[in-house]
């Protein structure tokens, strides 16, 4: 006959480990490991579609939204409560990122947080758009808030809200890889002739 215990156990280790696995990081190759790639524009396009993996996750695109207001979720759902970027991606008046995202993540109530909370720029909207698409966008300096290659790279590699992406507490999924990871795959690209992914 079945053993009860057994059964109850057995489900409690399979839903403890699905509910785990929704909050691990996927892994990121490592920019060293496309060295092997022989033909430079080949290898710099699978390092910036490896560096995809981060730009395209949830954590990138909810606050990379093509309308007004940002999405949240895995799902990029619309955001609640609705709110809008404002006229300078921190909100309306009244209404701003702030008044309920703080400097950190607030785990009690699940918000999550960093000092500088707030949309992309509405010319830096990733959603809707091709891995290609976003990857010309992010070299075109009035598409990427007037940033040189190198700027890019630090950015990716060192600014405190992207890096939320690997930290983004409660059951949230982290951005694949580390940010230090993603940071020398983007690095590589640059060093490889920034070449696109076809659209």
């Amino acid at each position: 006959m079945f053993d009860r215990n057994r059964i109850g156990t057995s489900l409690g280790l399979l839903m403890a480990l699905a509910v785990g696995s929704a909050t691990a990081a996927e892994p990121l190759k490592t920019a060293d490991s496309f060295n092997n790639i022989t033909d430079t524009k080949a290898r710099s396009v699978a390092l910036f579609t490896e560096a995809g993996k981060v730009i395209q996750h949830p954590r990138c695109l909810n606050c990379h939204p093509k309308g007004d207001s940002p999405t949240q979720g895995e799902d990029l759902h619309p955001h609640s409560p609705l709110v809008v970027r404002g006229p300078d991606g921190h909100g309306a008046i009244g209404m701003q990122c702030t008044t309920c995202h703080q400097p950190t993540n607030f785990e009690s109530s699940g918000v999550p947080g960093n000092v500088a909370w707030h949309l992309a720029p509405k010319e830096m909207a990733w959603q809707g758009r091709s891995l290609g698409q976003i990857c010309e966008q992010i070299k075109d300096g009035k598409r990427n808030g007037g940033k040189s290659l190198p700027q890019i790279a630090d950015h990716m590699a060192n600014d405190g809200l992207v890096g939320w992406g690997w930290m983004p507490g409660g059951k949230r999924e982290p951005a694949p890889g580390t940010q230090e990871q993603f940071g020398a795959l983007i690095q590589a690209w640059i060093d490889t002739g920034a070449v696109c992914p076809k659209s």
